[in-house]
């Protein structure tokens, strides 16, 4: 019996080395990237590390909260749970959803968009929390909505910050089928009107849903959005080139969509670019196999290419993820 047992302990000492071992050596990170139900992740770096800012992917009336999670190598994730919340944000009540972040001055800028309002009777829109470090805690910043209205009848939710080569930052949002750009004060606590005095000026391409973002590569203006419906198989992510942030966008395809194999209702996506190098990565949810709840929602990332002519390649989403990479 001891002989047994003094087996059996070498035995289990041997299968969790093997586990840790699997854990420290693990060369691709896997789809999802980390646990739970989580849709619309913001992609960024700060200060050589990855982080993701996502939807918590539930109800309306529970989803409160956001968390974030970072990464030194895009393989091994650490949450940062409630870095905001409703209680924070005494003018939101439910729906906090698509958050957008940006670093300026030593200060974390997070936009968010909250209680899915219809008509301007109702209280909520996209709003604006602070914060010294990435994870936060983040406080309100302006205490009410940047936009609460309906400019261009495009709804205020899914935001982007944009910072264009000049230095200067838009508001990129919309659902509805509309989507503004806005040019943000320096302070972040308005706009700036453009030349002719409007100050939200519509840059919606064909066949636009909702979940836009944008960067710039070699010159060019890259603006990608999403198409379909959210709560179906077919959500996806289509792009335009310009040659600056407000177009004019023609339609040139869609570049992210479902495998039947694999996932459906890939969208609502961002970028990460390695600093110093022309390698892209696209960070998106899709539904797993077997999931029909409209939040089953997870986490991904995959490469991104472009061909010699610019234009981006047809993304193949992967169940094993991206590989270790680490920032320099």
């Amino acid at each position: 019996m001891k002989i047994t047992r003094l087996l059996l302990y070498f035995f289990l000492l041997i299968c969790n080395w093997a586990v840790a071992q699997n854990k420290t050596n693990k060369q691709y990170a896997g789809n999802p990237v980390f646990p739970g139900w989580y849709a619309d992740p913001e992609g960024t770096v700060f200060k050589n590390t990855f982080w993701i800012y996502p939807t918590f992917s539930a109800p309306y009336n529970q989803q409160v909260h956001f968390d974030a999670f970072s990464s030194k190598d895009l393989v091994s994730w650490t949450k940062h749970p409630n870095i905001l919340d409703t209680s924070s944000i005494q003018w939101a009540h439910r729906a906090m959803w698509a958050p957008a972040i940006i670093e300026k001055n030593g200060k974390y800028y997070l936009f968010f968009s909250a209680n899915d309002i219809q008509n301007e009777k109702q209280k909520g829109g996209i709003g604006i929390a602070i914060a010294d470090q990435p994870a936060g805690p983040f406080k309100d910043y302006l205490g009410k909505p940047l936009i609460a209205d309906f400019y261009n009848k495009a709804q205020p939710i899914d935001q982007f910050v944009f910072k264009d080569l000049n230095g200067a930052y838009y508001l990129i949002y919309g659902g509805w089928g509309h989507c503004n750009i806005a040019q943000l004060k320096e302070d972040f606590t308005g706009f700036i009107p453009f030349e002719d005095g409007k100050i939200f000026r519509e840059i919606t391409p064909d066949q636009y849903k909702e979940g836009p973002m944008m960067f710039v590569r070699k010159g060019k203006y890259y603006f990608m959005w999403s198409e379909g419906g959210w709560t179906g198989p077919n959500y996806s992510v289509a792009y335009a080139i310009g040659d600056s942030p407000f177009g004019p966008f023609k339609r040139i395809g869609k570049i992210l969509k479902q495998n039947p194999a694999i996932a459906t209702g890939a969208g609502h996506h961002s970028v990460i670019k390695i600093p110093s190098k022309d390698k892209w990565y696209i960070v998106y949810h899709r539904r797993p196999l077997g999931e029909t709840n409209a939040n089953s929602r997870v986490t991904c990332i995959d490469r991104m290419y472009f061909d010699r002519e610019g234009l981006i390649k047809p993304v193949i989403i992967t169940n094993e993820g991206v590989k270790k990479t680490r920032l320099r």
